[in-house]
């Protein structure tokens, strides 16, 4: 089992031969045993310590090694700016929710990326899924790197704050407050080293307006105030991604009025808090999917029908008309393995997977019976108030069960079953790589995409504990 440190003392010791500490910063002594085992305890030191020193030396030196070993955190807008000019196509970015399991999931991703010769693939976390799988950017970020080291990654580390979404009905009585709430998210996102958000403002879309400009008021306006503000946090000579939404998944499917609409009511707002700022680089958009799926009463997941040429329509007018990558779908994962080649040849920039790969976890025959009791168990003690009114047992378990993650967050990282699992998660992985067309993309990301090594000073902690 990897070692949780009680102390930065600790870690220390434990890394002692593999790292080091001088005035200098950090120093890698032994890449192979950092890799093969000083990653693990600083991925479980970082998650699990109580001890807030242990757990800061952790980040800082999973931070610094991963500048070291040249798997730096990095923004996709480059790729998605040649995209928009017709410089690459034919591909679709994946990228993939880990709400559990972090580490070994990114290791495993990453292992699956060297395989295929693959840089174009997004790792993210929803600002929801960080409170109910106790993730805050700063842990998400630490476990990924640590996933790439782990993995023998070098290239850059695509890691996204997926849907910073507003709640509407916090809005409807509070707009400042809540659009406050987003702010404080993209700074700490951006503190935490990611380099690519999306702006959720696609639930403040209201309908009974009469004209589109007015239904899409609040949305665009809001995404381009957090795009002036992301814009004014870039310090390090990165852009950062911005993506935008204008249909909330599960609602209606979206059309071409509303992105138009969408589009150019942000430019206008942008150019007035930052002229000439560089907006949004993609457009989520609806087109018949929900996220998670609909469970059936009997179990399994109902079919969706989905709309192909909204993706395909969108994504052209977005390309040729306001230099964006394309159009994004949400909500995939749990969407029938021959439908993913359909979204390369309609051009669809980048698809989010999630909810898949968690059901993959929970309902793997190797997933310890007792243990998927205790979950079972803990949804209906936590989350009764959430259960919809029709609902069988097995449908609430099924959309309740995600929040169970963080509370049994320990007892995921050390499943003694989870290499089982992981090998299940990988074999999907690759598939998935293959459908969506980014086998073989590392040259291609690599001509567009180029990382920036950046420090971070030695924490205090870690300075005394060297000593």
């Amino acid at each position: 089992m990897p070692h949780v440190a009680e102390s930065a003392v600790d870690l220390l010791a434990q890394l002692r031969g593999i790292v080091r500490v001088d005035a200098g910063g950090l120093v890698i002594e032994d890449e192979a045993r950092l890799r093969s085992d000083g990653i693990r305890d600083l991925a479980w030191t970082a998650a699990f310590t109580k001890d807030d020193g242990a757990a800061e030396a952790a980040r800082w030196i999973v931070w610094e090694a991963s500048q070291l070993l040249g798997s730096q955190s990095a923004s996709i807008q480059d790729l998605y700016v040649a995209r928009s000019r017709g410089e690459v196509s034919g591909f679709t970015v994946p990228a993939i929710n880990i709400r559990a399991q972090t580490f070994d999931m990114a290791r495993i991703i990453f292992e699956a990326a060297n395989e295929a010769d693959c840089a174009a693939v997004i790792l993210e976390l929803a600002r929801s899924e960080q409170t109910y799988t106790y993730q805050r950017p700063m842990d998400y970020a630490t476990s990924v790197l640590a996933g790439a080291i782990a993995a023998g990654w070098r290239g850059p580390v695509f890691i996204q704050g997926d849907h910073y979404q507003f709640n509407a009905k916090k809005y409807a009585t509070d707009p400042e407050g809540m659009t406050e709430e987003i702010r404080k998210a993209c700074r700490t996102a951006i503190d935490a080293g990611y380099r690519n958000i999306d702006i959720d403002s696609s639930t403040l879309v209201d309908l009974s307006f009469a004209t589109v400009d007015e239904q899409q008021h609040h949305n665009y306006l809001r995404a381009a105030e957090l795009t002036a503000l992301i814009r004014g946090l870039e310090s390090d000579g990165v852009t950062i991604s911005v993506g935008g939404e204008i249909g909330e998944v599960g609602k209606e499917n979206s059309n071409e009025a509303e992105l138009r609409a969408y589009l150019d009511g942000y430019r206008r707002e942008l150019d007035k808090l930052a002229p000439g700022a560089l907006g949004v680089s993609k457009v989520s958009v609806q087109t018949g999917t929900s996220h998670g799926g609909i469970p059936l009463p009997g179990g399994g997941v109902a079919k969706v029908k989905l709309d192909f040429e909204v993706l395909r329509r969108l994504g052209e007018v977005g390309r040729a008309e306001y230099g964006i990558a394309g159009a994004v779908q949400h909500g995939a994962s749990t969407l029938p393995d021959e439908l993913f080649g359909h979204f390369t040849g309609v051009e669809t920039a980048e698809i989010h997977l999630a909810t898949g790969f968690q059901n993959a976890l929970y309902d793997h025959a190797a997933f310890p019976v007792d243990l998927g009791k205790e979950v079972w168990d803990w949804c209906f003690a936590n989350c009764a108030d959430e259960r919809g009114k029709d609902q069988t047992d097995e449908q609430f378990v099924y959309t309740a069960r995600k929040k169970a993650i963080g509370p049994f967050k320990r007892q995921l990282w050390d499943l003694a079953t989870k290499d089982q699992i992981l090998a299940s998660q990988k074999a999907k992985i690759a598939y998935l790589l293959d459908a969506l067309k980014v086998v073989g993309s590392r040259a291609m990301v690599e001509r567009y995409v180029k990382p920036i090594e950046l420090h971070r000073a030695v924490p205090a902690v870690v300075a005394s504990a060297a000593k």
